[in-house]
């Protein structure tokens, strides 16, 4: 005898068949344990994403207005001194664009982003020059704008990963929008790493030339422009070559 059988003692079988229908459809079928755990996984992980990318979005828009007091570079330096024990000095002094001097602005986008004031965020024609020299084995030049860069210290810190890539890329256009060319430029110009424990101008001048950025000329902004790509390596006495290259860039722009 089925279980779910009743006997019809009114006679009626139709009667009968709808009760069966009915309490077959009322079974439930439960779904694995392990699927549900995995799908509630997914949706928090989803969920926290999106409130992160929130977060950041909103620390771009209150940057419009308030200096960063701090970057995920400048934390990320912090915790590996601490990790390997090592002494650590941080010089970090945020001042207004206008007390960078003209030539030391225009030696960083000249070397770091010379489209700068032209695109959107993002370079294409030099992302497809960087894509044609990964094809061919080699890389001469790096393909991220000052944008991308701003937008990797201020949240990313210095790791790379596909995963960094594609959201940074979902907060480019947001910087562009919310902070503007010349905004982005006195962050960046701040709080970019110029040396060990050095970030911004200010602090890069006072440093290595011992004078405050106001007052560096072309010589001295292309040298040390020139020690950005590897600022814990490079030192700008050493930059002859490529701060020549520099000058000449500058040149070129009509700086």
């Amino acid at each position: 005898m089925f279980p779910h059988t009743r006997s019809c003692r009114s006679g009626n079988p139709d009667q009968a068949i709808i009760l069966n229908v009915t309490e077959i459809s009322d079974t439930h079928v439960e779904t694995p344990q392990g699927t549900g755990f995995l799908r509630s996984c997914i949706r928090w992980i989803v969920i926290g994403g999106v409130l992160l990318w929130s977060f950041a979005a909103l620390i771009l828009v209150a940057a419009r207005w308030i200096d960063p007091p701090t970057t995920a570079v400048h934390i990320q330096r912090h915790l590996q001194a601490w990790i390997q024990h090592k002494p650590y000095r941080e010089r970090y002094q945020f001042i207004p664009l206008n007390q960078i001097s003209l030539d030391l602005q225009h030696a960083v986008v000249a070397a770091e982003d010379a489209r700068f004031y032209q695109h959107h965020g993002f370079d294409w024609h030099q992302i497809q020059i960087a894509a044609e020299d990964d094809l061919e084995g080699e890389r001469a030049r790096g393909a991220s704008t000052i944008t991308q860069q701003l937008v990797k210290n201020l949240f990313f810190g210095t790791g790379r990963s596909f995963l960094r890539k594609g959201v940074e890329a979902t907060l480019v256009p947001v910087a562009e929008l919310v902070l503007g060319k010349q905004r982005i430029l006195e962050i960046y110009l701040n709080v970019v790493e110029w040396g060990p424990g050095i970030y911004g101008a200010e602090s890069a001048c006072r440093y290595y030339d011992q004078a405050a950025a106001w007052s560096i000329g072309r010589e001295q902004a292309a040298r040390l422009a020139a020690i950005l790509p590897a600022p814990l390596k490079r030192r700008p006495e050493r930059m002859n070559n490529y701060s020549a290259i520099i000058l000449k860039r500058m040149f070129q722009m009509g700086w």
